[in-house]
């Protein structure tokens, strides 16, 4: 049974030890499986931070799962306010095989996979085409929503936004922004009402565009970049001036400079 670092032992929770238990079977598919989390429409969620930015937006989760031992004291925190939620504890060595990470935290929460409404004529969107990296793209998903962007659309190609590194790398990004996956990008860029600017090695340069109107901008793969279909179905192709002896910045990096230059141009302008 858990205890906290004042050895107070919590309240009794369901102890499973057993890996043929029905919860360890389906966190586990879950920790593992894209299309398993596709299926059930559910995620986990690891550490006290994404469970507290779920629960500030959604409610409380389906379940919590604790590993056996020492808890921290924002865990403590955060059973104590979720004390009428289902949880189960089990050893660290299934806890570990059915947390979604390399590095679990000691608290785990089953929840359902948020869906938020796209509004209807966004004026400012995040478009990524074939970004790979989970850590990346969670990346991206937080620069984002601190810049307000009001929807990210991925494209096919891109990883899977809810999987656990990319929801890591979001830091809560997920809960409050609309994700639409799997989207055509080219309909979606001839179809924004609005400037759609992709980014790319050559072209103008991103500070002399206007960007407090409407905006959508396009980031590309890691390596290929943005597609010459995507780039045609721009207004423009854009470029982040680099006076430095280096070609390219990381995508997620390339993100958050484009985004806030939107942020820092309407600052002005008020």
């Amino acid at each position: 049974m858990p205890v906290n670092a004042d050895s107070k032992v919590l309240m009794a929770y369901q102890h499973i030890s057993s890996r043929d238990n029905p919860w360890f079977k389906q966190l586990k598919a879950l920790a593992g499986s894209a299309r398993e989390r596709r299926l059930q429409r559910k995620i986990l969620l690891d550490g006290a931070h994404l469970v507290e930015a779920y629960l500030e937006t959604f409610g409380e989760p389906e379940l919590l799962v604790m590993s056996d031992g020492d808890c921290a004291l924002d865990v403590m925190n955060l059973l104590d306010r979720l004390a009428d939620i289902k949880t189960i504890t089990m050893p660290p060595s299934m806890f570990a095989a059915v947390s979604p990470v390399t590095t679990p935290t000691g608290i785990l929460a089953l929840v359902k996979t948020p869906v938020l409404p796209i509004p209807e004529s966004p004026a400012f969107v995040l478009m990524l085409e074939n970004i790979q990296d989970p850590g990346n793209l969670g990346s991206m998903l937080r620069n984002a929503a601190a810049a307000g962007a009001e929807a990210v659309y991925l494209s096919e190609g891109c990883t899977e936004a809810w999987s656990p590194k990319a929801l890591r790398g979001g830091q809560g990004a997920h809960f409050v922004l609309p994700i639409v996956e799997q989207a055509d990008l080219v309909a979606a860029a001839r179809g924004f009402q609005g400037v759609t600017l992709a980014t790319a090695m050559h072209g103008a340069s991103l500070f002399e565009q206007d960007l407090t109107a409407n905006v959508a901008l396009i980031i590309g793969n890691e390596g290929a970049g943005i597609s010459q279909t995507l780039i045609d179905a721009a207004s423009r192709t854009i470029t982040i001036p680099m006076p430095g002896r280096v070609e390219s910045l990381n995508a997620a990096s390339a993100s958050a400079v484009c985004l806030f230059e939107r942020v820092r141009q309407l600052s002005l302008a008020s």
